[in-house]
C-alpha cells in the first residue's frame, strides 16, 4: 500500500465518520475517533452491502457512500451498547 492509498483512506475515513456523526447525533468520538469509525465502516460496509445485495458502484463518491453507511451502523451499534 503506498502513501497515496493510505491518505485516501484517511480522507474517506474522515469524511464518513464525519457525515456518520452527523447522521447519527450524540455518538461522535472526535476527529481520530471519527475517522477510525469511517475506516471501520468502510470495512463493515463491504462486507454486509453485497451479501444483501446492494451494490453502489465504484469510485470515490461510492466508496463514501460506503463507507458512511457502515459508520452509521458501526455508531448504532455502538449506541446501543453505550446506554
Amino acid at each position: 500500500m503506498g502513501i497515496e492509498s493510505l491518505i485516501v483512506w484517511l480522507i474517506v475515513g474522515a469524511i464518513a465518520g464525519w457525515l456518520a456523526g452527523l447522521i447519527v447525533k450524540g455518538y461522535g468520538f472526535g476527529l481520530i475517533g471519527n475517522i477510525v469509525v469511517g475506516i471501520v465502516g468502510a470495512f463493515i460496509a463491504g462486507w454486509l452491502l453485497p451479501r444483501l445485495g446492494i451494490v453502489i458502484g465504484g469510485g470515490v463518491i461510492a466508496a463514501i457512500i460506503n463507507a458512511v453507511i457502515g459508520a452509521v451502523i458501526l455508531l448504532v451499534i455502538i449506541g446501543f451498547f453505550k446506554r
